[in-house]
């Protein structure tokens, strides 16, 4: 879906900016933003919040680029969402400074009618960090809530993961274009979201990051948010930022209590000021908002897997790619692995036979004619119609869970298999 009036916004803010209170004012003087746009100098000058620099973009910044910027939407197969639609997010509209557009890759969710809650904290997250993050969006997800973070390193990447594995919906909102290759690492994490959730920006597809970005795309977490949680944020961390933001906005903030380390400086000190409510496990989140009913005793949200967060990208430590993997695996095979394969060039069959544990006899998907190696084919193999979860599918097939994870994502990614609630797959 593009809005009707999407050309005209996406030539104001490529001629006025993004980030700018402008763009509201429109709105409220103009009830058709093509007659403030086609009404020319005189229209622009009369309208009493444009200064001379900015009636100049408008007159040297060509129309031709706006539908340069819809084409491109148009080819990678976005939407575009405007700040005159009704669909845009109420909640968005009433901040100062509101985006014009909305860059959209999946489905965004009705914010109206749901509860929200932003996660956002350090990209160099230690493992408790890691662990909260995931099984705190984990819960909340299997509770119906929505998750929204930033998509970067660390605590954004392992909420967005944690609620994926949930089946549950997230949006990850970018701080540069939605088709940006920044942060390669978590490229498979951000499609996966499309299918579930929405990655979002009010940036153009291809625009790079600027450090100057990601402060002004922390207003738009705040904003869908109707609580948000920080997470080993030091005292001058970014996700600060997005804290005294959600408070300005009147949201619920809460801070995971840490130890007293440089690490959880910032956020153990809004819990002491009294600005944050403490948290320990997801039910703290919930509870704190009175409409809202919940039963501890409704969901299982025990059955989680972990294996998920070994392979959360963390800044300053390398996370080896899919591909990485895989290739190694078919290159430098376990020593069992070497054996195996010299009794198979030897003419001899191979003694490998990968039977799941405790299944009787299993109907399988005829498989499609792929050319796969290593753990891909390995795993491809071992799948059925029969859900699996991912930790016995690690022990039946002697793989390092990461391993696994990864394999099983790049299989996903390429609709070979099919992921379900609980961490267990199929085939597509």
């Amino acid at each position: 879906m593009i809005s009707e009036n999407a050309k005209y916004w996406i030539w104001l803010t490529l001629a006025l900016g993004w980030n700018t209170p402008k763009m509201k004012k429109i709105t409220e003087l103009y009830p058709d933003v093509a007659d403030f746009c086609k009404g020319g100098e005189r229209e622009w000058r009369l309208c009493g919040f444009l200064h001379n620099h900015d009636i100049e973009k408008l007159e040297t910044v060509p129309f031709e680029e706006a539908d340069l910027v819809l084409q491109r939407c148009r080819s990678l197969n976005y939407s575009v969402l405007t700040i005159d639609d009704e669909a845009y997010p109420e909640s968005l509209y009433h901040i100062y400074a509101p985006p014009a557009v909305l860059y959209i890759e999946g489905t965004l969710p009705d914010f109206s009618q749901c509860l929200s809650i932003g996660i956002v904290g350090t990209r160099r997250a230690t493992r408790y960090g890691i662990e909260n993050s995931y099984k705190i969006a984990y819960s909340l997800a299997k509770y119906g809530v929505t998750i929204v973070s930033g998509g970067a390193l660390g605590v954004d990447c392992a909420s967005h993961r944690g609620a994926l594995a949930a089946n549950g919906v997230t949006v990850c909102v970018r701080g540069c274009g939605i088709n940006s290759r920044y942060l390669p690492d978590n490229a498979l994490m951000r499609r996966a979201i499309t299918s579930r959730g929405a990655v979002i920006s009010e940036y153009p597809p291809d625009e790079e990051p600027h450090g100057y970005y990601f402060p002004a795309r922390n207003r738009i977490i705040a904003a869908l948010s109707d609580g948000l949680l920080i997470i080993e944020a030091g005292a001058k961390s970014g996700s600060l930022i997005t804290a005294d933001l959600a408070l300005e906005m009147g949201k619920e903030l809460f801070a995971l209590m840490g130890n007293n380390s440089p690490q959880n400086e910032g956020s153990n000190h809004r819990i002491k000021e009294g600005s944050a409510h403490p948290v320990t496990d997801f039910m703290d989140i919930l509870t704190a908002f009175d409409r809202l009913e919940v039963d501890a005793a409704a969901l299982d949200i025990n059955d989680i897997s972990m294996a998920d967060i070994a392979a959360v990208p963390v800044k300053g430590k390398r996370t080896p790619k899919v591909e990485e993997l895989l290739d190694d695996a078919q290159d430098n095979p376990k020593p069992k692995e070497k054996a195996k394969r010299k009794k198979a060039a030897d003419g001899q069959p191979s003694a490998q036979v990968i039977k799941r544990k405790n299944s009787t006899s299993v109907v399988s998907k005829s498989k499609l004619n792929v050319t796969l190696r290593g753990e891909s084919k390995l795993v491809y193999d071992y799948l059925t119609d029969e859900p699996v979860h991912i930790d016995q599918l690690a022990a039946d097939l002697n793989l390092p869970v990461r391993q696994a994870l990864s394999t099983l994502t790049f299989l996903e990614m390429n609709e070979l298999v099919r992921s379900l609630p609980g961490r267990k797959f199929v085939l597509s």
